[in-house]
Protein backbone atom coordinates (compact mmCIF):
# COMPACT_ATOMS: atom_id res chain seq x y z
CA UNK A 1 0.00 0.00 0.00
CA UNK A 2 1.37 3.46 -0.78
CA UNK A 3 0.15 7.09 -0.32
CA UNK A 4 0.20 10.23 -2.42
CA UNK A 5 0.23 13.22 -1.16
CA UNK A 6 -0.56 16.43 -2.95
CA UNK A 7 -0.38 20.46 -1.50
CA UNK A 8 -1.64 23.09 -3.21
CA UNK A 9 -2.41 26.67 -2.46
CA UNK A 10 -5.96 25.92 -1.50
CA UNK A 11 -6.19 22.34 -0.65
CA UNK A 12 -3.97 19.47 0.56
CA UNK A 13 -5.07 16.45 -0.41
CA UNK A 14 -4.01 12.38 0.28
CA UNK A 15 -4.91 9.49 -0.96
CA UNK A 16 -4.12 5.79 -0.12
CA UNK A 17 -4.07 2.80 -2.32
CA UNK A 18 -4.14 -0.77 -1.85
CA UNK A 19 -2.38 -1.53 -5.57
CA UNK A 20 -5.02 0.13 -7.80
CA UNK A 21 -7.95 0.07 -5.43
CA UNK A 22 -8.49 3.47 -3.06
CA UNK A 23 -8.64 2.81 0.46
CA UNK A 24 -9.48 6.41 1.64
CA UNK A 25 -9.14 9.89 0.54
CA UNK A 26 -9.25 13.30 1.86
CA UNK A 27 -9.19 17.03 1.18
CA UNK A 28 -8.14 19.40 3.33
CA UNK A 29 -7.45 23.30 3.74
CA UNK A 30 -3.11 23.72 3.27
CA UNK A 31 -2.43 24.81 6.35
CA UNK A 32 0.02 27.76 6.83
CA UNK A 33 3.49 25.79 7.89
CA UNK A 34 2.55 22.96 5.15
CA UNK A 35 3.97 20.68 7.27
CA UNK A 36 1.15 20.20 9.89
CA UNK A 37 -1.82 20.03 6.85
CA UNK A 38 0.14 17.57 5.39
CA UNK A 39 0.46 15.18 8.56
CA UNK A 40 -3.11 15.66 9.19
CA UNK A 41 -4.23 14.53 5.68
CA UNK A 42 -1.88 11.20 6.06
CA UNK A 43 -3.37 10.94 9.59
CA UNK A 44 -7.01 11.43 8.35
CA UNK A 45 -6.79 8.50 5.21
CA UNK A 46 -4.72 5.85 7.77
CA UNK A 47 -7.74 6.41 10.21
CA UNK A 48 -10.62 5.93 7.45
CA UNK A 49 -9.07 3.04 5.99
CA UNK A 50 -7.95 1.48 9.25
CA UNK A 51 -4.69 0.69 8.03
CA UNK A 52 -1.43 0.73 10.07
CA UNK A 53 1.51 2.71 9.32
CA UNK A 54 3.56 -0.33 9.06
CA UNK A 55 1.64 -1.35 6.12
CA UNK A 56 2.36 1.65 4.09
CA UNK A 57 5.46 0.84 1.82
CA UNK A 58 5.48 4.33 0.13
CA UNK A 59 5.03 8.00 0.73
CA UNK A 60 5.06 10.27 -2.55
CA UNK A 61 4.26 13.86 -1.98
CA UNK A 62 4.04 16.74 -4.49
CA UNK A 63 4.99 20.11 -3.01
CA UNK A 64 4.83 23.96 -3.99
CA UNK A 65 7.75 24.94 -1.24
CA UNK A 66 10.74 25.24 -3.58
CA UNK A 67 8.40 27.32 -6.59
CA UNK A 68 6.77 29.58 -3.83
CA UNK A 69 10.92 30.16 -2.29
CA UNK A 70 11.45 31.62 -6.10
CA UNK A 71 7.95 33.50 -7.11
CA UNK A 72 8.11 34.95 -2.83
CA UNK A 73 11.68 35.25 -2.85
CA UNK A 74 12.13 33.62 0.46
CA UNK A 75 14.39 31.34 1.58
CA UNK A 76 17.07 32.04 -0.94
CA UNK A 77 20.74 31.36 -0.83
CA UNK A 78 23.33 33.87 -2.43
CA UNK A 79 25.34 31.87 -4.66
CA UNK A 80 28.84 32.11 -6.17
CA UNK A 81 28.27 31.66 -10.02
CA UNK A 82 31.42 29.80 -11.64
CA UNK A 83 31.56 30.08 -15.54
CA UNK A 84 33.92 27.68 -17.13
CA UNK A 85 34.23 29.34 -21.09
CA UNK A 86 35.32 33.15 -20.06
CA UNK A 87 37.15 33.03 -23.72
CA UNK A 88 33.75 32.23 -25.50
CA UNK A 89 30.88 32.94 -23.71
CA UNK A 90 32.29 37.02 -22.00
CA UNK A 91 29.87 39.03 -24.12
CA UNK A 92 26.64 37.31 -22.25
CA UNK A 93 26.67 38.06 -18.34
CA UNK A 94 25.52 35.54 -15.93
CA UNK A 95 22.03 36.14 -14.68
CA UNK A 96 22.38 39.27 -17.76
CA UNK A 97 18.10 39.21 -17.89
CA UNK A 98 16.73 38.42 -14.42
CA UNK A 99 14.39 40.48 -12.22
CA UNK A 100 16.94 42.73 -10.43
CA UNK A 101 14.97 41.67 -7.31
CA UNK A 102 15.59 37.91 -7.67
CA UNK A 103 18.82 37.93 -8.73
CA UNK A 104 19.89 40.26 -5.49
CA UNK A 105 18.67 37.10 -3.30
CA UNK A 106 20.29 34.62 -5.31
CA UNK A 107 23.62 35.52 -6.76
CA UNK A 108 26.30 36.77 -4.39
CA UNK A 109 28.45 37.48 -7.45
CA UNK A 110 30.34 35.53 -10.68
CA UNK A 111 33.13 34.94 -11.83
CA UNK A 112 34.43 33.69 -15.51
CA UNK A 113 36.95 31.48 -16.14
CA UNK A 114 38.64 29.89 -19.68
CA UNK A 115 38.06 26.49 -19.96
CA UNK A 116 35.21 23.89 -20.94
CA UNK A 117 34.85 21.94 -24.12
CA UNK A 118 33.31 21.59 -27.78
CA UNK A 119 29.80 20.67 -28.65
CA UNK A 120 31.02 17.25 -29.10
CA UNK A 121 32.93 16.59 -25.85
CA UNK A 122 36.63 17.18 -27.49
CA UNK A 123 38.65 19.07 -25.28
CA UNK A 124 38.48 23.24 -26.01
CA UNK A 125 41.13 24.69 -23.62
CA UNK A 126 42.11 24.21 -20.87
CA UNK A 127 40.60 25.83 -17.97
CA UNK A 128 42.22 28.31 -15.97
CA UNK A 129 42.25 26.30 -12.40
CA UNK A 130 44.50 29.51 -10.79
CA UNK A 131 42.09 31.41 -11.50
CA UNK A 132 39.09 29.15 -10.36
CA UNK A 133 41.10 28.40 -7.19
CA UNK A 134 41.32 32.05 -6.17
CA UNK A 135 37.77 32.43 -6.93
CA UNK A 136 36.71 30.07 -5.09
CA UNK A 137 38.71 31.41 -2.09
CA UNK A 138 37.07 34.66 -2.82
CA UNK A 139 33.79 33.42 -2.31
CA UNK A 140 34.66 31.74 0.59
CA UNK A 141 36.19 34.68 2.35
CA UNK A 142 32.81 36.57 1.94
CA UNK A 143 30.95 33.58 3.63
CA UNK A 144 29.23 32.27 0.07
CA UNK A 145 28.88 28.63 1.00
CA UNK A 146 26.75 27.65 -2.20
CA UNK A 147 28.13 27.61 -5.97
CA UNK A 148 26.36 27.11 -9.11
CA UNK A 149 28.94 26.05 -11.39
CA UNK A 150 28.58 26.10 -15.16
CA UNK A 151 30.85 24.68 -18.11
CA UNK A 152 30.49 25.39 -22.27
CA UNK A 153 28.73 22.27 -23.60
CA UNK A 154 28.93 20.61 -20.10
CA UNK A 155 26.10 18.54 -21.20
CA UNK A 156 28.61 17.05 -23.82
CA UNK A 157 31.64 16.64 -21.41
CA UNK A 158 31.17 17.47 -17.93
CA UNK A 159 35.02 17.19 -16.65
CA UNK A 160 35.60 20.88 -16.20
CA UNK A 161 32.50 21.38 -14.41
CA UNK A 162 33.93 18.15 -12.49
CA UNK A 163 37.09 19.28 -11.62
CA UNK A 164 35.65 22.79 -10.64
CA UNK A 165 33.43 21.12 -7.67
CA UNK A 166 36.51 18.96 -6.36
CA UNK A 167 38.47 22.52 -6.36
CA UNK A 168 35.45 23.80 -4.21
CA UNK A 169 35.07 20.33 -2.06
CA UNK A 170 38.68 20.71 -1.43
CA UNK A 171 38.74 23.77 0.00
CA UNK A 172 35.02 23.55 1.94
CA UNK A 173 33.92 19.87 2.09
CA UNK A 174 29.97 21.54 3.09
CA UNK A 175 29.76 23.61 0.24
CA UNK A 176 26.49 23.00 -1.85
CA UNK A 177 27.25 22.39 -5.21
CA UNK A 178 25.08 22.47 -8.40
CA UNK A 179 26.44 21.30 -11.20
CA UNK A 180 24.55 22.61 -14.55
CA UNK A 181 25.43 18.92 -16.31
CA UNK A 182 23.05 17.57 -14.26
CA UNK A 183 20.28 19.91 -15.07
CA UNK A 184 20.01 21.75 -17.96
CA UNK A 185 19.77 20.96 -21.82
CA UNK A 186 22.54 22.16 -24.00
CA UNK A 187 21.80 25.97 -23.82
CA UNK A 188 24.61 27.95 -21.84
CA UNK A 189 22.20 30.60 -20.57
CA UNK A 190 19.20 28.91 -19.33
CA UNK A 191 21.57 25.89 -18.32
CA UNK A 192 23.33 28.24 -16.29
CA UNK A 193 19.99 29.81 -14.73
CA UNK A 194 18.84 26.66 -13.70
CA UNK A 195 21.82 25.38 -11.99
CA UNK A 196 21.60 29.05 -10.38
CA UNK A 197 18.23 28.50 -8.98
CA UNK A 198 19.16 24.92 -7.93
CA UNK A 199 22.07 26.24 -5.88
CA UNK A 200 20.10 28.88 -4.14
CA UNK A 201 17.63 25.98 -2.97
CA UNK A 202 19.58 23.70 -1.66
CA UNK A 203 20.02 24.66 1.97
CA UNK A 204 15.87 25.16 1.79
CA UNK A 205 15.54 22.15 0.05
CA UNK A 206 17.67 20.77 3.06
CA UNK A 207 15.33 21.48 5.97
CA UNK A 208 12.06 21.04 4.08
CA UNK A 209 12.59 17.57 3.10
CA UNK A 210 14.32 16.98 6.60
CA UNK A 211 10.94 18.06 8.30
CA UNK A 212 8.41 16.42 6.21
CA UNK A 213 10.63 12.92 6.79
CA UNK A 214 11.11 13.69 10.89
CA UNK A 215 7.09 14.23 10.86
CA UNK A 216 6.28 10.97 8.79
CA UNK A 217 8.51 9.42 11.24
CA UNK A 218 6.38 10.68 14.21
CA UNK A 219 3.24 8.91 12.92
CA UNK A 220 5.57 6.03 12.86
CA UNK A 221 6.12 5.55 8.46
CA UNK A 222 9.07 4.15 8.31
CA UNK A 223 8.88 3.79 4.44
CA UNK A 224 10.73 5.62 1.94
CA UNK A 225 9.74 8.86 1.14
CA UNK A 226 9.53 10.12 -2.47
CA UNK A 227 8.86 13.43 -3.89
CA UNK A 228 6.79 14.11 -6.87
CA UNK A 229 9.35 15.73 -9.92
CA UNK A 230 7.94 18.11 -13.15
CA UNK A 231 7.94 15.38 -15.61
CA UNK A 232 5.27 12.91 -13.78
CA UNK A 233 7.79 10.68 -12.30
CA UNK A 234 9.24 10.93 -8.44
CA UNK A 235 12.31 10.92 -7.01
CA UNK A 236 13.48 10.10 -3.49
CA UNK A 237 14.02 12.59 -0.81
CA UNK A 238 17.67 12.60 -1.36
CA UNK A 239 17.64 12.55 -4.79
CA UNK A 240 15.36 15.75 -4.20
CA UNK A 241 17.91 17.47 -2.05
CA UNK A 242 20.23 17.25 -4.47
CA UNK A 243 17.67 19.05 -7.40
CA UNK A 244 15.20 20.89 -5.71
CA UNK A 245 14.32 23.11 -8.94
CA UNK A 246 12.85 19.51 -10.74
CA UNK A 247 9.96 19.81 -8.14
CA UNK A 248 8.46 23.23 -10.21
CA UNK A 249 5.50 22.47 -11.70
CA UNK A 250 4.91 19.01 -10.22
CA UNK A 251 1.15 19.46 -9.12
CA UNK A 252 -0.34 19.78 -12.44
CA UNK A 253 1.81 16.49 -13.46
CA UNK A 254 0.20 14.55 -10.71
CA UNK A 255 -2.56 15.50 -11.62
CA UNK A 256 -2.30 14.48 -15.19
CA UNK A 257 -1.17 11.23 -13.99
CA UNK A 258 -3.65 10.91 -11.99
CA UNK A 259 -6.30 11.80 -14.95
CA UNK A 260 -5.19 9.44 -16.92
CA UNK A 261 -5.01 6.26 -14.32
CA UNK A 262 -8.64 7.19 -13.55
CA UNK A 263 -10.14 7.71 -17.00
CA UNK A 264 -8.07 4.41 -18.61
CA UNK A 265 -7.27 7.13 -21.31
CA UNK A 266 -3.57 7.92 -22.08
CA UNK A 267 -3.72 10.40 -25.03
CA UNK A 268 -6.04 13.59 -23.96
CA UNK A 269 -6.10 16.89 -22.91
CA UNK A 270 -6.40 17.41 -19.06
CA UNK A 271 -7.78 20.25 -16.90
CA UNK A 272 -7.17 20.19 -12.91
CA UNK A 273 -9.33 23.44 -11.56
CA UNK A 274 -8.59 24.33 -7.88
CA UNK A 275 -9.38 27.10 -5.67
CA UNK A 276 -7.24 29.92 -7.68
CA UNK A 277 -6.36 28.56 -10.80
CA UNK A 278 -6.67 26.36 -13.59
CA UNK A 279 -4.00 24.32 -15.15
CA UNK A 280 -4.20 22.64 -18.78
CA UNK A 281 -2.02 20.26 -20.28
CA UNK A 282 -1.69 17.48 -22.78
CA UNK A 283 -1.36 13.89 -21.92
CA UNK A 284 1.27 11.69 -24.81
CA UNK A 285 1.33 7.87 -23.71
CA UNK A 286 -0.13 8.83 -20.41
CA UNK A 287 2.57 11.34 -19.45
CA UNK A 288 2.65 14.90 -19.67
CA UNK A 289 3.55 16.49 -23.14
CA UNK A 290 6.84 18.53 -22.18
CA UNK A 291 7.23 21.86 -22.84
CA UNK A 292 9.11 22.20 -26.46
CA UNK A 293 11.16 25.47 -25.87
CA UNK A 294 12.47 27.86 -22.75
CA UNK A 295 10.26 27.63 -19.53
CA UNK A 296 10.33 31.17 -17.63
CA UNK A 297 10.64 30.35 -13.54
CA UNK A 298 10.07 33.43 -11.11
CA UNK A 299 10.94 35.58 -14.46
CA UNK A 300 14.22 33.70 -15.44
CA UNK A 301 14.61 31.46 -18.54
CA UNK A 302 15.32 27.76 -17.95
CA UNK A 303 15.88 24.76 -19.97
CA UNK A 304 15.10 21.81 -17.78
CA UNK A 305 12.61 19.63 -18.54
CA UNK A 306 9.02 21.36 -17.44
CA UNK A 307 5.45 20.55 -18.78
CA UNK A 308 3.86 21.81 -21.26
CA UNK A 309 0.78 23.43 -18.83
CA UNK A 310 -1.09 26.91 -19.53
CA UNK A 311 -2.27 28.43 -16.33
CA UNK A 312 -6.00 30.16 -16.54
CA UNK A 313 -6.94 32.10 -13.70
CA UNK A 314 -10.33 30.73 -12.75
CA UNK A 315 -11.02 28.36 -9.80
CA UNK A 316 -13.59 27.81 -7.29
CA UNK A 317 -12.68 30.47 -5.33
CA UNK A 318 -12.29 32.96 -8.44
CA UNK A 319 -14.02 36.30 -7.61
CA UNK A 320 -16.94 37.45 -9.89
CA UNK A 321 -17.73 40.72 -10.87
CA UNK A 322 -20.99 42.37 -11.77
CA UNK A 323 -20.34 42.31 -15.18
CA UNK A 324 -19.60 38.82 -15.62
CA UNK A 325 -15.87 38.69 -15.40
CA UNK A 326 -14.21 35.70 -13.02
CA UNK A 327 -10.77 36.29 -11.42
CA UNK A 328 -7.84 36.33 -11.59
CA UNK A 329 -8.04 37.66 -7.92
CA UNK A 330 -9.52 34.23 -5.42
CA UNK A 331 -10.72 33.90 -2.05
CA UNK A 332 -8.13 30.57 -2.29
CA UNK A 333 -8.32 28.71 0.83
CA UNK A 334 -10.83 31.24 2.61
CA UNK A 335 -13.27 30.00 0.51
CA UNK A 336 -15.34 28.53 3.10
CA UNK A 337 -15.53 31.47 5.49
CA UNK A 338 -15.67 34.23 2.59
CA UNK A 339 -17.86 32.69 -0.02
CA UNK A 340 -21.76 34.02 -0.12
CA UNK A 341 -23.12 30.14 0.16
CA UNK A 342 -21.19 29.77 3.35
CA UNK A 343 -22.16 32.82 4.92
CA UNK A 344 -19.44 35.35 3.76
CA UNK A 345 -19.65 38.28 1.64
CA UNK A 346 -17.58 37.57 -1.33
CA UNK A 347 -19.13 36.56 -4.82
CA UNK A 348 -17.35 33.30 -5.92
CA UNK A 349 -17.25 31.35 -8.86
CA UNK A 350 -18.61 28.72 -6.37
CA UNK A 351 -21.31 30.97 -5.55
CA UNK A 352 -22.30 31.20 -9.30
CA UNK A 353 -22.26 27.21 -9.57
CA UNK A 354 -24.36 26.77 -6.40
CA UNK A 355 -26.71 29.36 -7.22
CA UNK A 356 -27.46 27.30 -10.79
CA UNK A 357 -27.39 24.20 -8.91
CA UNK A 358 -24.38 22.72 -10.58
CA UNK A 359 -22.98 21.61 -7.44
CA UNK A 360 -24.62 21.52 -3.85
CA UNK A 361 -22.31 23.15 -1.08
CA UNK A 362 -22.50 25.47 2.32
CA UNK A 363 -25.50 26.36 3.79
CA UNK A 364 -27.43 28.91 1.48
CA UNK A 365 -27.97 29.51 -2.00
CA UNK A 366 -26.77 33.34 -3.30
CA UNK A 367 -28.48 35.61 -4.75
CA UNK A 368 -27.54 36.67 -7.90
CA UNK A 369 -28.24 39.71 -10.16
CA UNK A 370 -30.67 38.97 -13.21
CA UNK A 371 -28.62 37.51 -15.91
CA UNK A 372 -25.32 37.29 -14.16
CA UNK A 373 -24.97 33.55 -14.18
CA UNK A 374 -25.48 33.59 -17.97
CA UNK A 375 -22.37 36.60 -18.22
CA UNK A 376 -20.51 34.20 -16.28
CA UNK A 377 -20.75 30.52 -17.77
CA UNK A 378 -20.24 32.83 -21.50
CA UNK A 379 -17.48 34.01 -19.91
CA UNK A 380 -15.82 30.32 -18.30
CA UNK A 381 -16.86 28.73 -21.73
CA UNK A 382 -14.70 31.66 -23.65
CA UNK A 383 -12.16 31.38 -21.76
CA UNK A 384 -11.21 27.58 -21.40
CA UNK A 385 -11.80 27.47 -25.21
CA UNK A 386 -9.33 29.70 -25.47
CA UNK A 387 -7.14 27.64 -23.18
CA UNK A 388 -7.48 24.92 -24.72
CA UNK A 389 -7.41 26.18 -28.51
CA UNK A 390 -3.44 27.57 -27.63
CA UNK A 391 -2.97 24.46 -26.32
CA UNK A 392 -3.47 21.95 -29.25
CA UNK A 393 -1.29 21.22 -31.97
CA UNK A 394 -3.49 19.65 -34.35
CA UNK A 395 -7.30 20.63 -35.50
CA UNK A 396 -8.68 17.51 -34.55
CA UNK A 397 -10.61 17.29 -31.47
CA UNK A 398 -9.23 15.42 -28.35
CA UNK A 399 -11.33 14.29 -25.03
CA UNK A 400 -10.74 16.20 -21.97
CA UNK A 401 -10.34 15.22 -18.86
CA UNK A 402 -11.83 17.02 -15.91
CA UNK A 403 -9.86 16.67 -12.32
CA UNK A 404 -9.71 19.24 -9.28
CA UNK A 405 -12.10 20.15 -6.36
CA UNK A 406 -13.75 22.89 -8.67
CA UNK A 407 -13.78 20.80 -11.57
CA UNK A 408 -17.89 21.30 -11.82
CA UNK A 409 -16.65 24.78 -13.12
CA UNK A 410 -15.93 23.27 -16.62
CA UNK A 411 -18.68 23.16 -19.17
CA UNK A 412 -20.03 19.69 -20.22
CA UNK A 413 -19.27 21.23 -24.02
CA UNK A 414 -16.41 23.16 -25.69
CA UNK A 415 -15.70 23.56 -28.75
CA UNK A 416 -12.44 21.41 -30.26
CA UNK A 417 -13.23 18.91 -27.49
CA UNK A 418 -14.88 15.73 -28.34
CA UNK A 419 -16.31 14.67 -24.99
CA UNK A 420 -15.60 16.11 -21.20
CA UNK A 421 -14.70 13.38 -19.22
CA UNK A 422 -15.27 13.33 -15.27
CA UNK A 423 -13.57 10.33 -13.60
CA UNK A 424 -14.80 9.44 -10.11
CA UNK A 425 -12.57 10.73 -7.61
CA UNK A 426 -11.10 12.97 -9.45
CA UNK A 427 -11.57 15.47 -6.61
CA UNK A 428 -8.24 13.77 -5.58
CA UNK A 429 -6.38 12.68 -8.95
CA UNK A 430 -3.35 14.86 -7.96
CA UNK A 431 -2.96 12.68 -5.06
CA UNK A 432 -3.62 9.44 -6.51
CA UNK A 433 -0.85 10.74 -9.65
CA UNK A 434 2.00 10.97 -6.98
CA UNK A 435 1.08 7.58 -5.69
CA UNK A 436 1.25 6.02 -9.08
CA UNK A 437 4.05 7.48 -10.68
CA UNK A 438 7.64 6.11 -11.65
CA UNK A 439 10.47 7.52 -11.78
CA UNK A 440 12.76 8.56 -14.88
CA UNK A 441 15.71 9.84 -16.24
CA UNK A 442 16.87 11.45 -18.97
CA UNK A 443 19.93 12.68 -21.05
CA UNK A 444 21.60 14.53 -23.95
CA UNK A 445 24.63 13.70 -25.97
CA UNK A 446 25.77 15.83 -28.62
CA UNK A 447 28.16 14.27 -31.19
CA UNK A 448 29.52 14.97 -34.57
CA UNK A 449 28.52 12.54 -37.65
CA UNK A 450 32.10 11.89 -38.78
CA UNK A 451 33.34 11.24 -35.26
CA UNK A 452 30.71 8.66 -33.93
CA UNK A 453 27.51 7.12 -35.11
CA UNK A 454 23.93 7.72 -34.29
CA UNK A 455 23.76 4.18 -32.89
CA UNK A 456 26.72 5.23 -31.07
CA UNK A 457 25.88 8.53 -29.29
CA UNK A 458 21.50 6.94 -28.13
CA UNK A 459 23.40 4.43 -26.63
CA UNK A 460 25.56 6.73 -24.50
CA UNK A 461 22.68 8.54 -23.67
CA UNK A 462 20.25 6.26 -22.88
CA UNK A 463 23.12 4.54 -20.58
CA UNK A 464 23.24 8.06 -19.07
CA UNK A 465 19.69 8.32 -18.85
CA UNK A 466 19.17 5.01 -16.87
CA UNK A 467 22.10 6.01 -14.66
CA UNK A 468 20.30 8.74 -13.64
CA UNK A 469 16.69 6.86 -13.02
CA UNK A 470 18.66 4.41 -11.12
CA UNK A 471 19.81 6.50 -8.53
CA UNK A 472 16.54 8.53 -8.64
CA UNK A 473 15.02 5.30 -7.33
CA UNK A 474 13.94 3.42 -10.19
CA UNK A 475 14.52 -0.51 -10.28
CA UNK A 476 17.37 -1.43 -12.58
CA UNK A 477 15.38 -4.34 -14.29
CA UNK A 478 11.94 -2.49 -15.02
CA UNK A 479 14.03 0.83 -17.23
CA UNK A 480 12.27 0.94 -20.77
CA UNK A 481 12.99 3.54 -23.05
CA UNK A 482 10.15 6.20 -23.63
CA UNK A 483 11.49 8.80 -25.48
CA UNK A 484 14.35 9.52 -27.99
CA UNK A 485 14.36 13.15 -29.67
CA UNK A 486 17.27 14.11 -32.26
CA UNK A 487 18.06 17.91 -33.03
CA UNK A 488 20.43 18.80 -35.91
CA UNK A 489 22.94 21.40 -35.02
CA UNK A 490 22.80 23.82 -37.60
CA UNK A 491 25.80 26.52 -38.42
CA UNK A 492 28.22 24.37 -38.15
CA UNK A 493 31.41 23.51 -40.60
CA UNK A 494 30.05 19.39 -40.01
CA UNK A 495 26.92 18.03 -39.27
CA UNK A 496 26.09 17.03 -35.94
CA UNK A 497 23.22 16.67 -33.83
CA UNK A 498 22.12 16.45 -30.25
CA UNK A 499 20.29 13.16 -29.00
CA UNK A 500 17.94 13.14 -26.11
CA UNK A 501 16.72 10.40 -24.33
CA UNK A 502 14.35 9.17 -21.44
CA UNK A 503 13.99 6.12 -19.68
CA UNK A 504 11.06 5.48 -16.95
CA UNK A 505 10.99 2.36 -14.54
CA UNK A 506 9.32 1.47 -11.50
CA UNK A 507 9.99 2.12 -7.93
CA UNK A 508 12.62 0.15 -6.15
CA UNK A 509 10.93 0.33 -3.16
CA UNK A 510 13.13 -3.12 -1.30
CA UNK A 511 16.55 -1.01 -2.48
CA UNK A 512 15.74 2.61 -0.94
CA UNK A 513 14.35 1.14 2.51
CA UNK A 514 13.08 3.39 5.54
CA UNK A 515 13.74 7.05 5.53
CA UNK A 516 16.89 6.72 6.94
CA UNK A 517 18.11 5.06 4.64
CA UNK A 518 16.82 6.59 1.89
CA UNK A 519 18.96 9.68 3.10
Amino acid sequence: MRIGVDVGGTHTDAALLDGETLRASTKQLTSDDIASGVLAAVRTVLDAAGVAPAQISMIVLGTTQMTNAVVERQRLEAVGALRIGAQSSRALPVAAQWPADLRAHCVADSVMVDGGHEYDGSARIATDEGTLAEAVDAFLGRGVEAFAVTGVFATANPAAELAAAAVIRARAPQARIALSHQLGRIGLYQRENATLLNASLLRHAERVFSAFEAAFAELKLRCPLFISQNDGTVMTARFARQFPVLTFSSGPTNSMRGAAFLSGVADAMVVDVGGTTSDIGMLQQGFPRPSGSAVSVGGVLTNFRMPDVLALGIGGGSLVADDGSVGPLSVGRELPSRALCFGGEQRTATDVAVATGRISLGDRIPILAEGLSDRVATEIRRRFEHTIDKLKTEARELPLIVVGGGGFLVPDVLDGVSEVLRPEHADVANAIGAAFAQVSGEAEVAFAHRVRSRDEARAEAQAQAEARAIEAGAVPDSLKLVDVDETPMAYLAEPGSILATKVIGDVDVDRLGVHRDAR
